[in-house]
């Protein structure tokens, strides 16, 4: 008995332990939100640095990887950075193999309509979503080396019905409305349910080969003629008219310098600061 009692009461004090923790991250993270609403520069700094990094997803808790970016961070970074008198523009620094459509889109028309001026500096990838994204600043670079493209669309999945038929597991359709399991990996896919998936890739397909076209000023029968999914490196991105340039912070700094009219040394980056806690 004696045991068992002294085992409770550590439980409970480990568990309110983890509470007062869990208080004090949620406070120090609300902390830095709140004082980065304040302002990105620190007074000497001019460029804020924003990052797109890893998957982009609607928001946080859809995805398993570590590294997400979401509109509405993106949304607020942009934001803050405007209201910062001190800011003058922003280095979008892409570093994303893509995401879901619509939670691209919606960040590259921020950062389109940004009052700022934006310079795209893709690293390793900046591919499908991540180059939709990069296409939507004012001028944009890559690393000769890095990954860009990807202008596709992809609704790819695993189809289980054989190996559940082997397990003995049998899949118990119950829908209203006639495709409304269409797409489900527990049972074969259609001929009709292909084509309406087909269909809908198509059109999305579609919407981002104009996005490019529109962003980049390029003719569509172009960009058309490149968005076979493919990817390429930045300096075959460069002579297909997908970058201005090719090169790293150095040539970032060189062209930030020529869109203000300042000498590459009055370029000083605000360097980001993610919050412990995602927003």
């Amino acid at each position: 008995m004696q045991r068992t009692f002294g085992r409770e009461v550590a439980l409970i004090f480990i568990k309110a332990l983890v509470v007062v923790l869990t208080i004090i991250v949620i406070v120090v993270s609300l902390g830095a939100f709140y004082e980065s609403g304040l302002g990105v520069s620190d007074g000497v700094c001019n460029v804020a640095v924003l990052p797109v990094e890893g998957e982009i997803w609607p928001f946080y808790g859809l995805s398993s990887q570590p590294l997400v970016t979401t509109p509405d961070m993106i949304e607020q970074f942009l934001s803050d950075a405007e209201d910062d008198s001190a800011i003058e523009a922003v280095l979008v620094e892409i570093n994303s193999p893509g995401g879901l459509p619509a939670a691209s889109e919606r960040i590259a028309y921020r950062i389109k309509g940004s009052s700022l001026p934006t310079v795209g500096l893709i690293g390793d990838f900046g591919a499908s979503g991540g180059y939709m994204i990069a296409a939507a600043t004012d001028h944009l670079i890559a690393s000769p080396m890095s990954t860009v493209g990807s202008i596709g669309v992809n609704m790819s999945y695993l189809e289980n019905s054989k190996q559940n038929e082997e397990d003995g597991l049998t899949y118990v359709q119950l829908i209203a409305g006639e495709h409304k399991d269409y797409g489900s990996p527990d049972r074969p896919l259609t001929e009709k349910e292909r084509e309406l998936l087909q269909r809908d890739l198509d059109d999305v397909h579609s919407a981002f080969i104009s996005l490019v076209a529109n962003f980049r000023n390029l003719p569509l029968e172009k960009v058309t003629e490149i968005a076979d999914g493919t990817i390429m490196t930045g300096t075959r991105a460069k002579e297909a008219g997908l970058v201005d340039g090719v090169g790293g912070r150095h040539e970032a700094r060189a062209a930030l310098a020529t869109i203000l009219g300042k000498d590459a040394s009055e370029i000083i980056f605000c360097e980001y600061e993610a919050p412990l806690i995602p927003l």
